[in-house]
């Protein structure tokens, strides 16, 4: 069959938008199919699928995410900044602020006069420091939050000479972090409001450009441990910078916390969905 999709892209972290306001392509949408839409060789190409659909308790509309293995994530910071974008386009421009559900909770979406888009993410949960000890393979310690996924995050010296890769798997399946393993970041500091950061995300099983609850967690992590004020700006491995705004209401504790940064819209077409 044919399928319209729009691909979007936040800082780097590339999506595959899908509208299923009226629930006609959930039988479509299975986990082979999502998988083979974000295919980067024989699909569309994507971090993950992102499909609207109707609101079930108190948004005006439900995000749906799928990392590209195919397998459904509570949520995506940076996809959650492209769903508002991509119902923006959807509504003509109309639609500027936005409620929406996802499975990690109620998000809030805005988007702004210059384009980019604001979401408040959901409060963070588990924020743990030193979760591991400096070691052989990472000589480093590694914290740990949920930000709506699970991240764990390690402070280095450099990350741009790091095999991420490999590092990044150690952490994703670390016995610490079973049986639903993490997401692994990797940061540097480059000054006390301004970090650098690398992701290896969970069922992508690879780095991204970027990585929005990544950004979060290394972001609320680092004002953890620094005592660094809010905003901080996250340089990302797409070559975008972006801002994680928060109010820190006790050690551990965040709130009213948000990431800025950008979301455009790549390219619309139609792709045949192979029987």
């Amino acid at each position: 069959m044919k399928l319209h999709f729009t691909k979007m892209t936040g800082a780097g972290n590339d999506f595959v938008m899908i509208d299923n306001r009226d629930l006609s392509l959930s039988h479509v949408l299975t986990k082979e199919a999502i998988a083979h839409l974000c295919d980067r060789r024989f699909g569309i190409g994507g971090d993950g699928l992102i499909a609207v659909e109707p609101a079930t308790a108190d948004g005006e509309v439900r995000m749906r995410y799928y990392n590209s293995d195919g397998g459904e994530a509570e949520m995506c910071g940076n996809g959650a900044r492209c769903f508002t974008a991509f119902v923006h386009h959807l509504s003509n421009g109309s639609v500027k602020q936005l409620r929406f559900e996802t499975l990690a909770g109620i998000i809030l979406g805005q988007v702004h006069a210059d384009g980019s888009i604001t979401v408040q993410l959901t409060t963070p949960q588990g924020m743990k420091l030193h979760v591991l000890s400096p070691d052989e393979q990472l000589p480093a310690p590694v914290h740990f939050v949920n930000t709506g996924v699970p991240h764990a995050v390690a402070f280095l010296d450099d990350v741009d000479h790091i095999d991420i890769m490999k590092l990044g798997a150690y952490l994703r399946y670390h016995k610490a972090f079973a049986p639903a393993g993490t997401n692994a970041n990797f940061a540097c500091v480059l000054s006390p409001q301004h970090l650098k950061l690398r992701t290896y995300e969970r069922g992508v099983e690879g780095e991204t450009l970027a990585c929005g609850t990544g950004m979060t967690a290394t972001a609320l992590l680092h004002a953890e441990l620094t005592g660094a004020p809010s905003p901080i700006q996250l340089d990302v491995a797409g070559g975008c910078t972006l801002a994680v705004s928060f109010e820190k209401t006790a050690p551990g504790h965040y709130s009213n916390i948000t990431l800025t940064g950008p979301a455009v819209i790549v390219f619309e077409g139609i792709i045949y969905l192979p029987d």
